[in-house]
C-alpha cells in the first residue's frame, strides 16, 4: 500500500515545490509549466537531483514502514492476483501513471524537448514501482508479483502512449476515496487492525473505499462536440466487503479466529461525470498549478454503481 502513499505525497509535493510559468500553447500538459527552447543544464541537474532525493527518501520510508519487520531471503515470486479483488493492481497502475505525469512537465521545464521528456519522465514512475517489486521479491512477507509488474506497465503505458500520439491526455487516470463504515465491534476492530484509524490512514490503506477511474474527454475525440471541452465521462472500478487480502477469515491480536465469509466480497463498476480541470481557461499561474495537481483525483459528482447484478444511484460519487 506504500505505493499509493508515495504517489499522493508526490502530487502534494509537486504543488508546493514547482516553480511554473504559464505558456500559451496547445499542449495541455504544458499549461502549468513552461518549456524553454534551449536546454538548461542547471535546471536539469536540479530536476535530476530532486528526483533522486525524493525517491531515495521514499525508498527509505518504504523500508522503514513496510519491510523492516520481515526477513530478507532469496529472490522469489508470489502469485497475488486474487488478492484484494485486484483493486491493488489498479493502485499500482495509477501510481505509475501519476508519478510519470508529475515528472514529464518537470523535465520539459528543464529544457528537454517533449518526446524525450515523455520517455524520461514517463518511465520514472515505472522505474520506481519496479524498485518496490524487487524489494518484494527479497522479502519474506511478499514476493515478486507479475500481476503488479504488468499493472505498472499498464499505468505508464497509458500515460506515455497518449503523450506520444496526441501530446495530451485525452483519458485521465484518477483516484478517489470515500470513507467506508464498519458496523459492529468485531468489524470495527478488524478494520482498525488492517486499515488503521482515522481518515488519513483509512484514505491510504482501506481498499474498500478506493475507486480508480478512467476519465475520458469526449470533446477531444470529436471535431464538433456537443460536450463542453472541460466535461469528462469517468468509468470507475472498486470493490467492497474485503476484510482480508483473499478471504474474510482472520485471527485477531488475542489469537481468536473469526470466520466472516457470510460477508460477500464483490466488485463495483461506476459511471459518473467528471471535470478535466486542465481544460478550464485561466490566466492565473496558481490556478493552473492547482488544477494540474487536482486533476489526479476524481471530481465529486453523482454516479451510478453496478454491483451484485444491480444498479445503484449515488448522489455523490467520489
Amino acid at each position: 500500500m506504500f505505493f499509493i502513499k508515495s504517489s499522493i505525497l508526490i502530487t502534494a509535493v509537486a504543488f508546493v515545490t514547482l516553480n511554473a510559468k504559464a505558456q500559451k500553447n496547445t499542449l495541455l500538459i504544458d499549461t502549468a509549466f513552461s518549456n524553454e527552447n534551449k536546454t538548461n543544464n542547471k535546471k536539469q541537474k536540479w530536476v535530476l537531483a530532486g528526483s533522486i532525493t525524493t525517491y531515495a527518501g521514499l525508498t527509505a520510508g518504504l523500508y522503514s514502514s513496510w519491510y523492516r519487520n520481515y526477513e530478507f531471503k532469496k529472490f522469489h515470486f508470489e502469485n497475488d492476483n486474487k488478492k484484494w479483488l485486484q483493486v491493488d493492481k489498479a493502485g499500482h497502475a495509477w501510481s505509475g501513471y501519476i508519478q510519470g505525469r508529475i515528472n514529464i512537465p518537470l523535465w520539459q521545464h528543464s529544457g528537454i524537448e517533449h518526446k524525450k521528456a515523455v520517455w524520461i519522465g514517463g518511465l520514472t514512475g515505472f522505474a520506481y514501482m519496479n524498485v518496490v517489486e524487487i524489494m518484494d521479491g527479497f522479502s519474506s512477507g511478499w514476493g515478486f508479483s507479475w500481476g503488479d509488474y504488468i499493472a505498472n506497465i499498464a499505468g505508464s503505458s497509458l500515460l506515455i502512449s497518449q503523450e506520444l500520439a496526441w501530446k495530451e491526455q485525452k483519458v485521465l487516470f484518477k483516484f478517489s476515496y470515500y470513507p467506508k463504515q464498519y458496523n459492529g465491534q468485531i468489524l470495527q476492530e478488524r478494520a482498525t487492525q488492517i486499515y488503521g484509524e482515522g481518515f488519513s490512514e483509512r484514505l491510504l490503506n482501506d481498499y474498500n473505499g478506493h475507486i480508480y477511474w478512467l476519465s475520458v474527454n469526449p470533446a477531444s475525440f470529436l471535431k464538433k462536440s456537443p460536450f463542453p471541452r472541460w466535461l469528462n465521462i469517468a468509468l470507475g472500478y472498486g470493490a467492497d466487503g474485503m476484510l482480508g487480502e483473499a478471504t474474510n477469515v482472520w485471527t485477531n491480536k488475542n489469537g481468536i479466529e473469526f470466520d466472516r465469509r457470510d460477508i460477500k466480497r464483490y466488485r463495483q463498476l461506476y459511471i459518473s461525470p467528471d471535470l478535466d480541470l486542465s481544460r478550464i481557461k485561466t490566466n492565473s499561474k496558481l490556478l493552473k498549478k492547482t488544477f494540474f495537481v487536482l486533476n489526479c483525483f476524481k471530481f465529486p459528482a453523482p454516479a451510478i454503481e453496478f454491483s451484485n447484478n444491480k444498479a445503484h444511484f449515488r448522489w455523490l460519487g467520489f
